[in-house]
Order: C-alpha cells, then sequence, then structure tokens
C-alpha cells in the first residue's frame, strides 16, 4: 500500500527511508544528537539529501561522529578532511565542526548531558504541530532564535536559526510532519500528544 508523506519527500529510497524511520523521532542521545548537529552544519546552503548520499562517508571521517575525539583534532586532521572527496571539503565547516565538539562537551559539563541542555528550551516534551500544507511549516521560530544565540554564546559555529529548526525537526523537538504524512499520526501517539493541541507560538 502506497504511504502517503510529506510533500518533501523525494523517490529516492534513502529520503524515504530517512523520512519514515528517523525524522521527527525524539532523540536524547548525545552522540546522535551530536551527529545531526554535524551534518547539519554542512548542510548549511546545501540540500539535506545531498548529506544524507554523504552521511556514511562522514561517520568514517569524523569517527562515527565521536565528539571526544573531534575535539582532539588537529591541523595534520583538517588537512586530511579537507582533502577527503568523500565529504563536503568545506574549511570553515571542518573548523566548525571541531570547535562544535569542544563547545559541545562544555555544555555536557554545565548540564550533565547535551539532551540535558537542548531539551530543558521545551520542558522535556515534544511540540506538535498540525501542518496541513508544507507551505505553512516554518524555516525558523522564536524559539530556534533563541536556541541558535544561546549555541552562539556558547562558542557554537554554523548554528543559525535555520539550522537550529532544521535540528529541532530531525530530532523530534517538533513533529513537522504534515497532517496528510502517515508519520503524524504515529509521532504523535509516540509523543504522547492531546487529542487537541496548537501549532507552536514560539
Amino acid at each position: 500500500m502506497n504511504k502517503t508523506r510529506c510533500a518533501w519527500v523525494s523517490s529516492d529510497p534513502l529520503y524515504k527511508d530517512y523520512h519514515d524511520n528517523e525524522w521527527g523521532v525524539p532523540v536524547y542521545d548525545d552522540t546522535k544528537l551530536f551527529e545531526f548537529l554535524l551534518l547539519e552544519t554542512f548542510q548549511a546552503g546545501l540540500s539535506w539529501i545531498t548529506v544524507l548520499r554523504k552521511r556514511d562517508n562522514f561517520r568514517k571521517a569524523f569517527d562515527n561522529f565521536d565528539y571526544h575525539k573531534i575535539a582532539d583534532y588537529d591541523d595534520k586532521k583538517e588537512e586530511f578532511l579537507r582533502n577527503d572527496v568523500g565529504i563536503i571539503r568545506n574549511k570553515l565547516k571542518i573548523k566548525a565542526a571541531i570547535t562544535n565538539a569542544r563547545a559541545f562537551m562544555k555544555v555536557q559539563d554545565e548540564f550533565g548531558s547535551f539532551s540535558n541542555y537542548f531539551w530543558n528550551f521545551v520542558d522535556n516534551s515534544p511540540i506538535c504541530n498540525h501542518w496541513k500544507a508544507i507551505t505553512e511549516v516554518p524555516a525558523t521560530t522564536p524559539l530556534s532564535d533563541i536556541i541558535a544565540k544561546d549555541l552562539k554564546k556558547r562558542g557554537f559555529k554554523f548554528v543559525g536559526s535555520t539550522i537550529v529548526y532544521a535540528h529541532m525537526q530531525a530530532t523530534g523537538m517538533v513533529n513537522d510532519h504534515t497532517l496528510e504524512c502517515f508519520r503524524h499520526q504515529e509521532l504523535k501517539k509516540i509523543n504522547n500528544c492531546p487529542d487537541h493541541y496548537h501549532n507552536q507560538y514560539f
């Protein structure tokens, strides 16, 4: 049976799998949260499918997204990454990945985990939206503005509001599957959303 998905999903099996199994599912594991953060910083200015197709290459290049190891990368490793044709070879984004790994661990030291810090912005409860069309889904919100500003204050790079909102969507802080999408109801149940709720006002 054909499933109705969000309008942004192409026929690419990789995209379908990501949409069906990952996008919008709440993530509380720090390593996974860092993986998405790293990938989304590299996505800036590019399409998400471009990043997804290189995801395994990124995993190999960045030590399985181990932020402890990434934080210790030196100039030699940076040069190696800049010459790795399997990833997006952007000097500033590579530097940002290293800078963000270090900032990430500082957040862990302060809050116990990055997950504690991140989910505290929504009182540990995913935001349930009910968009009828993809055109209604925002690229940023006042809440993503707040989080982006706080991340920048903490030393993170390439974390503008658009990237942060994409991170919120990917890691399930917000359910932005449209009403017609089969995943909307599934995630609504997972997130224990009430039958009557409003779109976010943040």
